[in-house]
């Protein structure tokens, strides 16, 4: 026989003490460009799961991989910055 437990720790683990910091939510919203491409590059790949992909498919993967490296490169070009400490010797 298989007993049946409750999931009341998974629920209430997450307390409003454990809530993200200002310094997570800072970077999270640093980061949105980078996630906001990879969704766009995410769904220009799904559409072509069950179809052979056309010219047209084949632009918009091209398109929204640019896009995404583009963003991941600001993103490290604004955090290098900040992150840096000192020069180079």
């Amino acid at each position: 026989m298989n007993h049946i437990v409750t999931v009341q720790d998974a629920v209430t683990a997450f307390a409003p003490w454990m809530e993200p910091t200002d310094a997570e939510l800072d970077a999270i919203e640093q980061e949105m460009p980078v996630i906001l491409a990879d969704v766009d590059l995410l769904d220009a790949h799904i559409v072509t799961l069950d179809r052979t992909p056309t010219e047209l498919d084949a632009r918009r993967i091209r398109r929204a991989r640019r896009r995404a490296l583009a963003a991941r490169v600001a993103l490290l070009n604004r955090t290098a910055g900040t992150s840096l400490s000192g020069g180079a010797a």
